[in-house]
């Protein structure tokens, strides 16, 4: 391999050191919802003008556009919109593969959001799926999504696809 070709072979590996410090602020609606986080709850607010309930809150209605205040407690229970299965390792995983990512709508919600699928097989996972909250244990908990550990099927009969299709 001459100079050249060295210097044009293509670079596979960089090792170097990469500090992104950020500090977040969540507002008043999401500060709720990582409070009932830390309580074991799912806490979601209502639009005044169309009733739909978003879970995690925005602190306005996404289809509407209006502020939201009235707080709604949503289920530990829900429904699997969509999903992923995850079939590429990747430096410092920690789930073995395969492994599914999915968007799980809550009970009493009106906003999917993603979560992991445990305790059943990958290829068993579909969409309609009945699923329900694993909470890590209460002395662990902060106002963190942390506190969920992963959601997993709760043997139920699937849900209709017409009650979870406009969330796709």
């Amino acid at each position: 391999m001459n100079s050249t070709e060295e210097e044009l072979a293509p670079v596979t590996v960089i090792r170097t050191p990469i500090d992104l410090p950020y500090t977040y602020s969540a507002g008043h609606a999401q500060s709720r919802f990582l409070a009932g986080l830390a309580h074991g709850k799912f806490l979601g607010q209502r639009c005044p003008v169309c009733s739909k309930v978003t879970v995690p809150p925005r602190g306005a209605c996404p289809t509407c556009g209006v502020p939201t205040t009235d707080e709604v407690e949503c289920a530990n229970t829900g429904t699997i919109t969509t999903f992923c299965v995850v079939n590429i390792n990747f430096t410092g995983q920690q789930i073995q593969v395969p492994y599914v990512c999915a968007q799980v709508l809550l009970d009493g919600s009106n906003q999917s959001f993603m979560a992991l699928v445990q305790e059943c097989d990958a290829a068993d996972v579909r969409m309609g799926m009945r699923v329900e909250a694993l909470w890590n244990d209460p002395e662990t908990w902060t106002p963190s999504f942390n506190n969920i550990r992963y959601f997993r099927p709760t043997g139920e009969p699937d849900a209709a696809y017409d009650t979870f299709a406009e969330y796709l």
